[in-house]
């Protein structure tokens, strides 16, 4: 995180800016942050997966199994 936002952190004057700051980057991590370790999904798109074994990513097969 630090690496990522820590240019922004330094001109932060209040703790709201950056306790909004680090908010947005955490939902951005969790939510749209795609991670190599874990299929190229976010961390809840994971987490999803891993417990109902719906997969996220998109399908590009036809329904009776063949490429489009």
């Amino acid at each position: 995180m630090k690496d990522e936002i820590g240019s922004a952190m330094a001109q932060v004057s209040s703790f709201d800016e950056a306790k909004a700051l680090i908010d947005d980057w955490i939902d951005y991590y969790n939510n749209d942050r795609g991670q190599l370790l874990l299929a190229k999904l976010s961390s809840n798109e994971f987490y999803e997966y891993y417990n109902t074994g719906i997969s996220a990513m998109i399908s590009y097969a036809g329904s009776d199994g063949s490429s489009p």
